[in-house]
């Protein structure tokens, strides 16, 4: 039997004790296995109502950190490999993220951290200990609304390129934004005082670094009049040369759209490539969808085949299973409650 019949196998005979969750970078090896897929915001949403014994989350280490966060008593949650991490989640450390609120705050002043998802369950529970919460790229600033109505400054971490575009959304001026430097922990007093907006000074590598102003730029001379739209990790630069700015949920509908209304040759999408070729081959007889860049998350495509297989046949075992710091579940689902209920 080929590794995708073995998987199908064992989908079958665990049935409804067994879930399989896929965030859309995953590549089709893994989506032809799913029985959700969606991105942060979606996946998160759903975790509360799935009833199987058995959840299997492809995706990166901080989304299983968070599925296993949301799950019910007696269910386990598993990743076919902990190694997949995220390079941004990587760039906030609890430790340092709790020192700068810990200075921020020493002088009665109110600071509310708002923690991008793409951060791990250890900067979660810091975010939700000084009652900040959790955002996704679908809510941002809806999320970002709520933190300014709670407190004077908001700290966003870990993504600075997100903050800034939903801040511009918000009409906050760039002299109001202020980027902490690049270790997190020296703050400049009087610049922060002022701001309303602290940045932490991280990105995505495949967003930030991999997508460029000239390449939008490029695309509209050779493609007059199409669109060239972009995830909001892109750096503010690429967001203001182009026609649209979104989620992931917001590039498919926005795909989806094209294709169906047949106004457009051609529609560029900037965010990671898997998905991208999935839109290409799915609309590739209404529309000729163009990738900005052919960025793939390494992190996201360490989950193959392979490895769920290996995942689904140790299940009983245990092996493979997310655990949580239980120090750390209570502050860490609060941040995330905090913004499913604000975004229900």
């Amino acid at each position: 039997m080929s590794i995708a019949s073995r998987i199908e196998a064992l989908r079958q005979r665990y049935g409804r004790d067994l879930v399989i969750l896929g965030h859309h970078y995953q590549a089709d090896e893994i989506i032809d296995h799913v029985d959700i897929v969606g991105d942060s915001l979606e996946l998160a949403r759903r975790i509360p109502e799935i009833e199987a014994r058995n959840i299997v989350f492809c995706g990166v280490y901080f989304m299983a950190e968070s599925a296993s966060l949301l799950a019910r008593p007696g269910q386990r949650v598993f990743l076919p490999d902990h190694s997949a991490d995220c390079a941004m989640a990587r760039m906030a450390r609890a430790e340092d993220v709790e020192k700068v609120l810990e200075k921020l705050t020493a002088s009665g002043r109110r600071v509310l951290p708002l923690a991008y998802v793409n951060s791990s369950l250890a900067v979660k529970a810091v975010v939700g200990r000084f009652g900040g919460a959790v955002c996704t790229s679908s809510n941002a600033r809806v999320m970002l609304e709520w933190a300014f109505r709670q407190a004077d400054t908001v700290l966003f971490l870990p993504d600075r390129n997100l903050g800034r575009n939903t801040a511009g959304q918000l009409g906050i001026p760039a002299e109001q934004q202020v980027e902490i430097d690049a270790a997190g922990l020296t703050l400049d007093s009087e610049a922060a005082a002022q701001a309303r907006l602290l940045l932490w000074p991280g990105c995505c590598p495949i967003h930030e670094r991999l997508m460029k102003p000239e390449m939008v730029r490029e695309f509209h001379r050779h493609f007059p009049g199409c669109r060239v739209l972009v995830h909001p990790e892109c750096s503010p630069e690429v967001v203001a040369l182009c026609d649209g700015s979104g989620s992931t949920a917001y590039l498919i509908k926005e795909a989806e759209k094209a294709a169906a209304e047949g106004r457009e040759n051609a529609l560029c999408i900037g965010t990671e490539f898997h998905l991208v070729r999935r839109l290409m081959e799915r609309h590739a007889d209404r529309i000729n969808i163009i990738p900005l860049a052919q960025a793939s998350c390494s992190d996201m495509e360490k989950v193959d085949a392979p490895r769920l297989l290996a995942t689904l046949e140790q299940l009983e075992s245990g092996a493979g299973a997310v655990t949580v710091d239980e120090a750390l579940k209570a502050p860490a689902r609060d941040s995330l409650m905090r913004m499913l209920e604000n975004c229900r």
